[in-house]
């Protein structure tokens, strides 16, 4: 069973595989660069990778996908919408699907996933990222706030990934207890809670030394990759050296 316990019917041979998750896409390319056949537009790691574009995340090209004959398509719970994926089900193809909210969630989902939807060995790279982890936190904790877009501004909320990323970097989100994951908040409220860093990824929202920053005077802003807050693959490895230097920590 995938993630979300739904039984897939995997064949013993992987031979041919569609991402539907940039993240999965990278994961893929570096460990059975052979097999990927198909991916997202958004799918922009590693550099020049050239597989078959079936479009986005929540609007793939069913037609292209089938058209492929993969043996398995990878894809995320929060990333890709359930219709899309009954409907490459009902058309006889194995759908494996991750759920990943967290980092210890990242290791072993990455793990299963590779060796039961991909039919291959756990990858080296994946050891390398949880020794890279294990790390022990800050012992001075901070608190922040991350805004993923402007007009209107959201921020990341409960049960997010970046946000137990930043758990493990010593950053504690001050929205990690809102009701809604990605909840929409008024600026002026953003600057009432004061936070010790705003942390502005480049994506989704393409936060920039020029833009962003400027909304947050009197605060300590931390620009960072946003592949490597939000994306669980082979960033994982080099992720908390990088993110550490970034956030002042």
């Amino acid at each position: 069973m995938d993630d979300i316990g739904t039984p897939v019917a995997v064949p013993e041979t992987v031979r041919r595989i569609v991402s539907l998750v940039p993240s999965l896409t990278e994961s893929v390319a570096v460990t059975l660069p052979e097999a990927l056949v198909g991916a997202t537009d958004w799918c922009s790691h590693p550099a020049g990778l050239d597989v078959v574009r079936v479009r986005g995340t929540k609007n793939p090209d069913l037609e292209a996908i089938k058209k492929l004959r993969p043996d398995v398509v990878l894809a995320n719970f929060e990333e890709n919408r359930p219709a899309d994926l009954e409907a490459l089900r009902e058309a006889g193809l194995a759908v494996w699907v991750t759920k990943i909210q967290t980092l210890e969630e990242a290791f072993t989902s990455l793990d299963r996933m590779f060796r039961y939807a991909c039919r291959t060995d756990r990858p080296a790279w994946l050891e390398a990222a949880e020794a890279a982890w294990r790390a022990p936190s800050p012992p001075v904790r901070r608190t922040a706030i991350i805004p993923i877009w402007r007009r209107p501004w959201m921020v990341v909320g409960r049960d997010t990934f970046t946000g137990d990323v930043l758990r493990h970097l010593g950053v504690d989100n001050l929205y990690a207890g809102h009701a809604e994951r990605y909840p929409k908040i008024p600026l002026p409220e953003l600057l009432e809670r004061r936070p010790d860093l705003v942390v502005l990824p480049d994506e989704p929202y393409a936060f920039s030394e020029t833009d962003g920053p400027e909304c947050f005077p009197g605060l300590t802003c931390a620009l960072v990759s946003g592949r490597l807050l939000t994306w669980y693959g082979p960033s994982l490895v080099e992720a908390p050296a990088v993110l550490r230097r970034d956030l002042g920590g």
